[in-house]
């Protein structure tokens, strides 16, 4: 939030308040409350306050393909089972976060059996390359740029899993897709070559995991979340789907209770939502209308607002995480340490940090030989550049040159300095 750009004391008062993302969901509370505390100040008789967003830069974007380099959030819907409404889920979600002003794509990444094509109608349907650059322009409809096999004039693909993933590959990373808040991945079902592909291809920010109330659908969904925690990635929400229907002034679960409620409980994902059954839901799904498009003042509409918020919010936190994760402090001359979702905080020396490189310049692969020796390294050196590296390490730059990727897990078993030392250390900020 940025301070007054201009005053007049003549009793008029115009100010603009800079937010870190156009979809953020509490502008009409700052817009309100800066309104409130101006006039009350004895000589205001008049505010005019101005609303704008300065979207947060990409954390990744020299590490990536041209065409992600743009994009803020990633955030990945995955079920890891077919027919739980996953695709439902995701389109809904990202007119939702469109309807909260935010720039959101959509890409498609079930090969197999795209859904998108059947969800949305955009005029264009067909995906055209950019003669010039080789790269695909996406088509797009009320707002939403929209990427998927589906839309390649082919159909669904019967091919082999090694082509599916280079199909993957090329759809996703050569399309412009411009300045995008959120690209919203309708993953595939299943936690094989082509979930892995698409999780290492693309630094994911976060994953919002679709399921339905029944234990055979709670199994699969709990392989897909030990996928993404093994890569890295937070999930941030669960999304019950066709939990309940109402009826004759009662509330029934045909299919059980309680799927949703355990991945919660036993993966500690903070937020839980449920989606009833809705024949209207279904419908729009079929009718190329998202829902919350068809009745943005809806039951169904409210919870996918929520869902939204809380996909800014902690997509928000994650990011603010990442970037503070690993720093490093020059009045200490040390690398100060945090690792996201620990309370473990600490500070390392950069010498050795350097030491501690496993790459291939430093140790021998086929004979595990330390290649780089102890005094190679002086003790007052100092890292050029730190940048985080998806949600699992960080590139460090030496000033040889030398790109160090240090995964947070070996990061937490290097030798620490003293650790009175760190009790004085002054916390790092958090970002409301």
């Amino acid at each position: 939030m940025s301070l007054p750009e201009y005053i007049d004391f003549s009793s008029q008062v115009s100010f603009r308040l800079e937010l870190t993302t156009p979809a953020c969901p509490v502008k009409d509370m700052f817009e309100q409350k800066a309104n409130e505390v101006v006039n009350e100040l004895s000589w205001v008789k008049n505010v005019n306050v101005t609303m704008s967003a300065q979207p947060a830069k990409p954390l990744y974007a020299g590490q990536l393909p041209a065409g992600l380099q743009t994009i803020s959030n990633i955030v990945a819907v995955s079920s890891c089972k077919g027919g739980v409404g996953k695709s439902t889920v995701a389109v809904n979600l990202a007119y939702t976060l469109a309807g909260m002003g935010a720039r959101v794509g959509i890409f498609d990444a079930d090969v197999y059996g795209p859904s998108l094509p059947t969800m949305v109608s955009p005029e264009n349907r067909i995906l055209v390359m950019n003669p010039e650059k080789k790269t695909i322009i996406p088509t797009e409809y009320l707002g939403v740029k929209l990427v998927s096999f589906g839309f390649a004039g082919q159909g669904r693909a019967i091919m082999r899993g090694p082509m599916v993933s280079g199909v993957i590959d090329q759809l996703l990373t050569t399309t412009e897709w411009g300045e995008l808040d959120y690209l919203v991945v309708d993953m595939p079902p299943g936690t094989g070559d082509i979930q892995l592909t698409l999780c290492q291809v693309v630094p994911l920010t976060a994953a919002v995991i679709v399921t339905t109330p029944q234990k055979l659908a709670f199994i699969d969904v709990a392989k897909g979340v030990r996928m993404f925690s093994k890569l890295k990635v937070p999930c941030v929400a669960v999304v019950e789907n066709m939990s309940h229907f109402d009826a004759d002034g009662k509330r029934h679960y045909p299919f059980g209770k309680g799927s949703g409620s355990e991945v919660v409980k036993q993966f500690g994902i903070p937020n839980l939502f449920d989606l009833p059954i809705r024949p209207t839901l279904s419908a729009s799904g079929d009718s190329g209308v998202p829902e919350v498009v068809a009745d943005p003042l809806g039951e169904v509409s409210k919870t996918f607002q929520e869902l939204g918020i809380c996909v800014v919010q902690q997509c928000a936190k994650i990011r603010q995480q990442v970037s503070t994760a690993v720093t490093y402090d020059k009045s200490l001359k040390a690398i100060r340490v945090k690792v996201p979702d620990s309370d473990d905080e600490f500070l390392l020396h950069p010498a050795t940090v350097r030491r501690n490189d496993r790459s291939a310049q430093s140790v021998d692969e086929w004979t595990g030989e330390q290649k780089l020796q102890y005094n190679d390294v002086p003790e007052d050196i100092e890292p050029e550049e730190i940048r985080p590296m998806g949600n699992y390490a960080v590139s460090i730059t030496w000033p040889d040159g030398f790109s160090q990727i240090a995964p947070y897990d070996q990061l937490q078993t290097m030798e620490r300095l003293v650790d009175e030392f760190n009790q004085f250390l002054p916390p790092i900020p958090s970002q409301v």
